[in-house]
């Protein structure tokens, strides 16, 4: 009896545990290139945050309104090598996005609302990149 009661109790935790945890929105890809893009709500902004350590580059996007930085979602973000050729072209679905490159240097090119920002990254094999693009 007392065996079957931990068996009950262990089972309403791990259920109880697994509804808490937040979910990451699923992997997408752009050209081969896998990427994961969301951020909405405190529990999907701490679950992509803490899978950001996995990924090479963590993109977060933000705008100025009302005099503060406020977080956006609709951005294109294009990504180029060295070459000049696009290798990823996806919109963002939040103000974080997760992008698994190569070890490489590229280009980033993302637009909102008419405005273009750019940034020229170096991915180092190992180390995650955090990259802020803000739009004034």
């Amino acid at each position: 009896m007392q065996t079957l009661l931990k068996i009950i109790l262990s089972s309403s935790l791990l259920l109880v545990g697994s509804f808490s945890q937040a979910q990451i929105p699923p992997t997408q890809y752009s050209q081969k290139i896998a990427y994961i893009t969301g951020g909405v709500g405190q529990e999907e902004t701490i679950a992509i945050l803490a899978e950001a350590k996995q990924w090479p580059l963590l993109l977060e996007l933000s705008q100025l309104a009302d005099g503060r930085g406020v977080w956006i979602f609709g951005a294109n973000v294009k990504i180029s090598n060295t070459q000049k050729q696009v290798i990823f072209d996806a919109q963002a679905d939040g103000p974080y996005m997760l992008v698994n490159l190569d070890a490489g240097d590229y280009f980033i090119a993302a637009t909102y609302e008419g405005t273009e920002q750019k940034r020229v990254i170096s991915i180092k094999t190992g180390s995650p990149l955090k990259t802020s693009i803000f739009w004034k």
